[in-house]
């Protein structure tokens, strides 16, 4: 089931060596934290009880800093390395219920993943879905058949994606529903039958499909338009509900059932003020146990009475807010992480029995021994009255009044900023840096209206929330109008090339990774299997490079054009073979500047692609851009080592 299928990415998502001259201010910093210590592999990560409950898996790196998965026999010190990769690391993985452990993996980041299934005990590991230039993800897991996963492939046709029922003992694919051309989302019944769809419109919105049976026609349950969200989780245990989350009728996305008989919406649980977070489900009852809200911080809505004193109790053991990674499947166990704003990601095993917890361990052990800095909740006016959710964080030790300001702009831009610990927001406080992390119109998380308050307002009204935020911040005295950099990945990479393009007298540099230079390229360039998604997402939201008008708009909001504009120093990152902005986005705009006589530094990393996933790829990027930040906003910088050498990456 779906909600069982949650992922963790490792590190960060882009995831001269002399020192430069600190400013006064910097004495009173606290210890220089070492790139090493934020950026480099975990010590441990993403720990998973075994259904069974008699093991426990977590990521570990190995002799050659590849993270691998590693099981221990809970109560003894066996632990023992079960993975063999040999250069990404494993990000994400989950046991099985037959006790195997499954993870994905892609080739230097393509995003083609292969699914593979290891068996712990005999250290055999099994590539399920061998075929190139394939992607696989799964898709459900039931409890009650173990030895079958459901996943979803676009083995017939790149565009479309499928679901395939798949026998982990034999291998054996049996094709469980033909994709007739705009299916972009499967549902599987607790008797593993594919009996819900989402058919995707080219007007946009959608309508849920379901059937009786896999032999059975399928039938319209309910539909929804452009402006709306309705995502169907799963089937309820007896087949006769649906667990829903929707924005229909409402701004903010709450739980409902749906009653398949009637084709009724039954409100479960919602919040006025914020979409719906994240579910807690029962595996075997597929019963919704608990939900999460998240404006500011994490707020947990327990809705059965089971579960309520466990979710009482949590609150209190650790700083932070917390979240079930997993459970074993007689419900003693419970694996909790929890994450602050100013120390590492720990984890507890929780006795369900005793209702007392355990500390099992912490991402970065070395990192407690600095002073990190807290990160504020604050809510930003924009010009047009719109209240923007956004994070500060201001360096240890010195006063909060004239400091050079990161703007550090968020991707998606279909996706939001968390209160919680953050890297690159520790990494660029402790070097002397305020941080703005703004939420800015079309982030999800806040209401369909807020999301939709950025339908065609790319470099627009997009743009003007982070200018405003950057004008609340000098007005508060925190920042040196001076001395601001715009900093970001993927959507975060296009807002910097827009603030160096569109603002240009309000950034001192700029630092973009993976972002993209020109949005009708961009959309040409989409991966086939995101062909679907399109009429729900880009065409609606940014514009249809085949429609004439929508050309001209996409062109005029593209900094690839607007080059002549740029005076402030850019930092450019790309990873080589990026399927969601291809390394032809940051090409055509470093040839244009350079053209143009404009100050442009281009790293391409050969073995990544959206995103700097291997840890000597972070560590270079970041020691780039340490030295960067320095030379024109004046911060703490710590040497490079010779492994963080970038002149191989130069382009």
């Amino acid at each position: 089931m779906r909600y069982l299928l949650k992922s963790l990415v490792v590190g960060a998502v882009l995831a001269g060596c002399s020192l430069l001259t600190v400013p006064p201010a910097s004495a009173e910093l606290p210890p220089l934290i070492p790139r090493a210590v934020l950026f480099d592999n975990p010590e441990k990560a993403s720990p998973q009880i075994s259904p069974d409950g008699k093991k426990l898996a977590y990521l570990k790196a190995d002799a050659q800093n590849i993270l691998q998965v590693w099981v221990r026999t809970i109560g003894k010190e066996d632990d023992r390395q079960v993975t063999q990769d040999k250069k990404r690391g494993i990000t994400i993985y989950l046991w099985a219920y037959n006790q195997d452990l499954l993870y994905l993996q892609d080739k230097d980041g393509d995003e083609n993943y292969h699914l593979y299934a290891v068996d712990p005990d005999r250290d055999r590991t099994r590539d399920l879905t061998p075929f190139s230039g394939v992607r696989a993800s799964l898709l459900s897991l039931e409890p009650e058949r173990p030895n079958q996963v459901v996943i979803t492939l676009n083995r017939r046709n790149k565009a479309l994606f499928e679901p395939y029922r798949l026998d982990l003992v034999s291998g054996e694919l049996v094709l469980a529903a033909e994709n007739p051309g705009n299916y972009g989302n499967w549902l599987v019944d607790s008797d593993f039958q594919v009996r819900g769809a989402v058919e995707l419109k080219a007007t946009g919105g959608g309508d849920l499909k379901l059937r009786d049976n896999e032999k059975a026609p399928w039938r319209t349950a309910i539909s929804w338009s452009v402006d709306d969200t309705f995502d169907p989780v799963d089937f309820s245990k007896d087949g006769k509900t649906i667990a829903v989350t929707t924005n229909l009728g409402a701004d903010t996305l709450g739980l409902y059932a749906l009653d398949i008989a009637t084709g009724k919406l039954n409100l479960l649980a919602d919040d006025k003020t914020t979409d719906l977070a994240d579910l807690f489900i029962e595996p075997r009852s597929r019963r919704v146990q608990a939900v999460a809200f998240d404006r500011d911080r994490v707020r947990w809505q327990v809705l059965d009475p089971a579960v309520k004193q466990d979710f009482a109790e949590l609150a209190k053991v650790s700083p932070g807010n917390f979240d079930v990674a997993n459970r074993d499947l007689a419900d003693k166990s419970w694996l909790v992480v929890y994450t602050a704003d100013n120390a590492p990601t720990r984890y507890f095993v929780w006795d369900r029995r005793t209702k007392k917890s355990t500390y099992l361990f912490t991402t970065r052990p070395k990192l407690e021994r600095y002073k990190l800095a807290s990160m504020q909740p604050v809510e930003i006016p924009a010009r047009d009255g719109l209240s923007l959710p956004s994070y500060l964080t201001l360096p240890v030790g010195v006063p909060a009044k004239n400091l050079p300001l990161v703007l550090n702009v968020h991707g998606g831009p279909w996706a939001r900023d968390n209160w919680g610990y953050d890297p690159e927001a520790q990494w660029l406080a402790n070097r002397g840096y305020a941080v703005l992390q703004v939420n800015y119109r079309g982030s999800t998380g806040f209401g369909k209206n807020f999301k939709n308050a950025a339908k065609k307002q790319f470099s627009a009204r997009m743009h003007d929330d982070l200018v405003d935020a950057v004008q609340w911040a000098v007005g508060k005295g925190h920042a040196d109008p001076k001395k601001v950099c715009i900093y970001g990945g993927s959507y975060g990479g296009y807002a910097t090339l827009v603030g160096l393009t569109f603002t240009p007298e309000l950034f001192r540099c700029g630092v973009d990774i993976v972002g993209p230079s020109n949005l009708v390229s961009l959309i040409k360039s989409f991966p086939p299997y995101w062909g679907p998604y399109l009429s729900n997402t880009w065409y609606p939201f940014v514009g249809n490079p085949d429609n004439p008008a929508d050309r001209a708009d996409l062109e005029a909001r593209s900094p690839l054009f607007k080059v002549d504009r740029i005076t402030a120093p850019l930092l450019i990152a790309q990873g080589a073979n990026d399927p969601r902005v291809t390394k032809a986005e940051s090409d055509q705009i470093v040839a244009a500047l350079r053209k143009n006589n404009k100050p442009v530094e281009y790293l391409v990393f050969a073995d990544e692609g959206h995103g700097f996933v291997r840890p000597e790829n972070r560590l270079k990027f970041y020691a780039a851009a340490e030295q960067f930040l320095a030379k024109y906003l004046g911060g703490r910088t710590e040497p490079p080592t010779a492994a963080e050498d970038i002149a191989a990456l130069r382009q």
